[in-house]
């Protein structure tokens, strides 16, 4: 050991502990964390007041990068040149900052994530903002420090007119903490500071009215609100945001087209992850991608394949691909030198409070620096009175200190004013320059008052602050760039399928499939029909109906048992597939079948489903009506709907509000008419009661409809040998019942004329003027005609020929689908074609609509 030296021993475990927390200290106060109130880091500040140091203004030309990087570095910022640089860098990016602070010229690096130029080649100069958050720095405003070295001082925060920190936000990583702040819209937030200086005790949610959201300088879509609600009201939350995507026709090929990204994504990555996606065959529907971005802007094409859906494709590049992402916000920034999370009223509290203090110390250096100015004056215009004399006095004087020393013996001047006596100018001996002097001095003397004034009055401060921030709006306020999606949320498995019309339709051998109502087309009575389904030998379609992907399935069979499906779980098939085996499906026994299906709105809605009730028939004319509440507790192997008897099948399940009528059609043309509250709620497990006597051993009940409005709704029935016709509930003109209203249990009256032409009756529904009709033979041809067309008869007649039936054929299924008036085209008669043309889109029938042969 040298000569002199000294050794301290110190326990390593509490060396580490100061040692950390120092450096920890270290990070967080100067380096990581932001000041509330400019909302710049030391780096960033260093980097604008060194700009300030060189001069290099907005005005003024641009200087090299290196040269600025030198001055920050060698003056302020010990630390490697590329934190400087890069901070900087940032500071020019337009995709980074919501307002740049840095007018770059070279290569500032690109969205992509290519990196800037060197420093050497790239020149940057301030921006007017930046020159706004400088404004007024000599004038005291802010306090300041030495730099590392002691030998230059550097100010400690930006007297800044715009609030930094909620305009442009901020990130970064210190020891034990981090901050992540969204960048906001400049008017906004000025709008939203000038309420609270106007009501100190304004509520969050009010402020919210004026700071609407986050604004982002990549734009987007900001995708639900709830997340933005907590981070202003809490200072933490997660903003979900989502890309600007619309779906154009390129070249006759739909394109997904991305004009805006979420921000801090980067686009060559999304675009490449996106590109592994669809080749690993994870996402599906997409056949190239393209990045036809230009210094016009962004332009991302995403080219579709023939038979994707474009909002499917969407949705679920937004599930898996960086076009939807969220920012987690996290509001931590120093105040007094201590990291605080701060929520939106107290971000604005304290850029108001710094902008209070900056007003207060400018208008005191301002204050001093007139006073010292007047007291000048004062002397200046003694001497202008007495000139003559000052003039002699300092001829007589030996050298200058003389000459002060004797003016102030003589006038009692100050020796700041005797200084000022000597150092005048012959000009000033002038006349007009004695009466500039006075009048100055009028002018300076209202200064004083008026500066005393606005540090005597707190309010005067406040509308000073008020109209300095209203210049700052009107110079660099714009339009939101990111827009606000309220009705956003979490991405569901619906939001993934559109929620469009489809028809779905079960075959006598149990095959079902959904397809999209726009393959079928609208034809004449009369028509042949198209080819429908390519059913298996002995097999035709027996259920129709039409609902949309989102609607909720309930299934019932004919031993009397429920099961529960979502319409787009049922498998996709085109009008020619037969589909899926229902065994596979749901969890159906073998000697079962599937008789009747409702589609409801939401189950969990309370109100819908006590509100709603499910009518049932049997085939020998049993009837029960269960409220829709049972059904809305789904189980796998399904639960009991009604106890069937002996010998009968369920036939038909309707949904009805509780006020309806109900008319069940027998096999031999008779029909009944009863008010559905003759039948009372029962439980799942009752087996309901009489609903129509049989006119025979061998008759049964083909059909029940439910008639909410008897004046404008017509019974259609169909016979299968294809005949049919439409008759009136009650008569229109005199409201007379066609079909009279009768205690449920009756034979019923006479509803078509059966005969060996006619057949039996299969079909029973209740139409409007604004219903298609689809019919479907045994052969699985399909026919769709406009109800309109069919004119209405009397109820014992026995209607006209609806389809042209060859050999044996005979008609399977009848169901009815809703047409707008330009739907209905006329179609020449197509006979068994596969191929053709997408039909017309119409409204969803929310009515079960089903029949049994």
């Amino acid at each position: 050991m040298a000569e002199g030296e000294k050794l301290i021993p110190i326990n390593i475990e509490d060396e580490m502990k100061s040692a950390y927390i120092d450096y920890s200290m270290s990070v967080i106060v100067s380096r990581a964390l932001p000041d509330v109130r400019d909302g710049l880091k030391p780096v960033h500040r260093r980097v604008l007041y060194g700009m300030h140091e060189l001069g290099v203004r907005a005005n003024t030309a641009h200087k090299k990068s290196a040269r600025i990087v030198g001055e920050v570095l060698g003056k302020y910022h010990p630390h490697g040149d590329t934190s400087v640089y890069d901070a900087m860098v940032r500071m020019a990016q337009e995709w980074s900052l919501r307002y740049m602070l840095i007018d770059g010229q070279g290569n500032f690096g690109s969205i992509d994530g290519d990196s800037p130029a060197a420093m050497r080649y790239t020149e940057a100069r301030m921006r007017k903002i930046s020159e706004d958050m400088l404004a007024d720095i000599e004038k005291e405003t802010v306090d300041h420090k030495l730099n590392f070295d002691d030998t230059l001082n550097e100010p400690t925060v930006l007297p800044t007119r715009i609030p930094g920190l909620l305009v442009n936000g901020a990130s970064g990583i210190a020891v034990g903490m981090a901050t992540n702040m969204p960048p906001h819209n400049l008017t906004e937030v000025v709008n939203g500071t000038i309420a609270y200086i106007e009501n100190n005790d304004i509520e969050i949610d009010e402020l919210i009215t004026h700071v609407k959201a986050p604004d982002f300088p990549t734009g987007g879509t900001i995708y639900g609100y709830d997340g933005v609600k907590e981070a202003f009201h809490t200072g933490r939350g997660r903003v979900v945001m989502r890309g600007k995507a619309n779906i154009e026709e390129v070249n006759g090929r739909e394109c997904i087209i991305v004009e805006e990204i979420p921000y801090q994504v980067n686009k060559a990555d999304m675009i490449k992850k996106t590109a592994d996606l669809v080749n690993d065959k994870k996402l599906e529907g997409i056949s190239t991608i393209r990045d036809e971005s230009d210094r016009n802007g962004m332009r991302i094409v995403y080219v579709l394949k023939r038979d994707a859906i474009p909002n499917i494709v969407l949705n679920k590049l937004f599930k898996y691909t960086a076009l939807q992402s969220s920012f987690s916000v996290n509001n931590i920034a120093l105040v007094d030198g201590r990291p605080q999370l701060l929520n939106l009223k107290e971000l604005i509290h304290y850029f108001v409070e710094h902008r209070h203090d900056v007003v207060v110390r400018r208008t005191t250096y301002e204050l001093r620096k007139a006073e010292e100015r007047a007291h000048i004056l004062e002397g200046l215009i003694i001497a202008s009175d007495n000139i003559d004399e000052v003039i002699a006095i300092i001829r007589a004087s030996s050298n200058a200190d003389e000459a002060r020393a004797n003016l102030i013996k003589r006038f009692e001047l100050s020796e700041i004013q005797a200084k000022a006596i000597v150092e005048m100018r012959l000009r000033q001996l002038t006349g007009l320059e004695q009466d500039k002097l006075r009048s100055e001095y009028e002018e300076i003397m209202k200064t004083i008052e008026d500066l005393k004034d606005i540090l005597a009055k707190k309010e005067r401060r406040m509308d000073i602050i008020k109209e300095e921030l209203e210049v700052i709006r009107d110079k660099y306020g714009d339009e939101r760039r990111s827009t606000i999606e309220y009705a956003g949320g979490d991405l569901s498995i619906e939001d993934m399928i559109p929620d469009e019309k489809v028809v779905i339709t079960i075959s006598h051998a149990g095959y079902i499939k959904r397809t999209s109502l726009t393959e079928y087309k609208t034809q004449n009575r009369g028509g042949v029909g198209q080819k429908a389904s390519t059913t298996r030998n002995e097999d035709f379609l027996e259920h129709l109906f039409v609902g949309t992907n989102h609607q909720y399935m309930l299934f019932f069979t004919q031993k009397g048992k429920c099961f529960w499906m979502r319409v787009y779980e049922i498998p996709e098939g085109s009008k020619t597939s037969k589909g899926r085996a229902i065994q596979n499906l749901i969890n159906i026994e073998q000697d079962d079948k599937v008789m009747a299906f409702i589609c409801t709105q939401d189950l969990k809605d309370e109100d819908y489903i006590n509100s709603h009730y499910v009518i049932m028939a049997t085939k020998n004319g049993q009837v029960k009506k269960t409220c829709l509440e049972q059904y809305s507790r789904p189980r796998t192997n399904g639960i009991n709907a009604i106890t069937i008897k002996e010998d009968d099948v369920l036939l038909e399940a309707k949904l009805t509000t509780g006020s309806s009528q109900v008319m069940l059609a027998l096999k031999s043309g008779k029909a009944i008419r009863f008010e559905e509250a003759k039948t009372r709620p029962m439980g799942r497990g009752a087996s309901g009661v009489r609903g129509i006597r049989l006119a025979h051993d061998k008759d049964e009940v083909i059909g029940m409809v439910t008639i909410e409005n008897s004046k404008e709704e017509s019974v259609l029935v169909v016979s299968e040998n294809g005949y049919g016709k439409r008759t009136y509930i009650d008569d229109p003109e005199d409201g007379e019942p066609v079909y009279r209203i009768t205690n449920r249990g009756g034979k019923g009256v006479k509803t078509i004329s059966i005969t060996e032409k006619t057949g039996n009756l299969v079909a029973i529904k209740s139409v409007t003027d604004h219903d298609d009709l689809m019919i479907i033979n045994k052969s699985g041809i399909a026919i769709r005609m406009v109800v309109e067309n069919l004119r209405v008869m009397g109820r014992a007649t026995q209607g006209v020929k609806l389809i042209n039936l060859k050999g044996n054929d005979s008609i399977a299924a009848v169901a009815k689908v809703m047409h707008e008036d330009d739907d209905v085209e006329d179609i020449e008669t197509i006979e068994n074609t596969n191929d053709i043309e997408d039909g017309t889109t119409l409204d969803n029938n929310a009515d079960g609509e089903s029949t049994e042969n």
